[in-house]
């Protein structure tokens, strides 16, 4: 039974959650303020955080922050509707997806399964995919430069693994939102982008300013072989 932790000041909305999740089979711990939470997060007895962005005090961006320094627990973010910049700067501060509040409970049932799923994949263990010098190890769910490990979220990991297993072509967004988000691609939606650009970002820092992964404008992505 997986383990939720919901960090969400509204106690009304947050019990109403929990309700609903723990009749989907989760075992759902609440708390109500950022600290709490990040208390929590840091304990290391949760199998995902959903973590909503206003907050009284200490946000759910600065929450996010603070717990990607010590983990890498995947992180649904709860945004309100019209909050793109929240977005974006949740997915760059490391969230692996978000839903827009107000949520249907489904929707948000959903998009945990899928991101859970991403953690206990069954890709066929076997031989490491290895593109120039990257190295993605799908049995361990772990990045390589060379031999340099790369610290990448349920989601970016998923991202270059897709990337890794059709180095040399074209994955468009949308089949990498599928694939790696669980869900379509929908109008206005950066979240595919913004991954794509921390993982950039991230390849980059151990590998000295190389850039591996391609865009195709309005098309999609792919992992450059060399």
């Amino acid at each position: 039974m997986s383990k939720l932790l919901l960090i969400d000041d509204d106690v009304e909305l947050a019990n109403m959650l929990k309700e609903f999740l723990t009749q989907e089979g989760f075992t759902v711990t609440t708390a109500h303020d950022g600290l709490t939470g990040e208390q929590y997060v840091l304990a290391g007895k949760f199998d995902l955080v959903i973590l909503d962005v206003m907050m009284p005090g200490q946000d759910g961006l600065q929450t996010l922050r603070n717990v990607r320094q010590h983990s890498d627990i995947p992180v649904l973010m709860l945004t309100a509707k019209d909050d793109n910049e929240g977005r974006i700067e949740g997915l760059e501060g490391g969230a692996d997806d978000y839903v827009q509040k107000p949520c249907l409970p489904r929707e948000l049932v959903a998009r945990i399964r899928a991101i859970l799923r991403r953690q206990t994949s069954d890709t066929p263990k076997g031989n490491d995919i290895v593109v120039g010098q990257l190295v993605v190890s799908s049995e361990r769910r772990k990045v390589f430069w060379v031999d340099k490990p790369i610290v990448f979220t349920s989601t970016e990991f998923s991202l270059i693994e897709i990337l890794a297993k059709h180095a040399g072509t074209i994955v468009s967004k949308e089949d990498l939102s599928v694939k790696a988000l669980g869900r379509p691609l929908v109008k206005y939606d950066r979240s595919i982008d913004v991954h794509l650009s921390s993982i950039r970002q991230k390849i980059s820092e151990v590998s000295g300013g190389v850039n591996v992964i391609q865009t195709i404008y309005r098309v999609g992505y792919q992992l450059v072989r060399e």
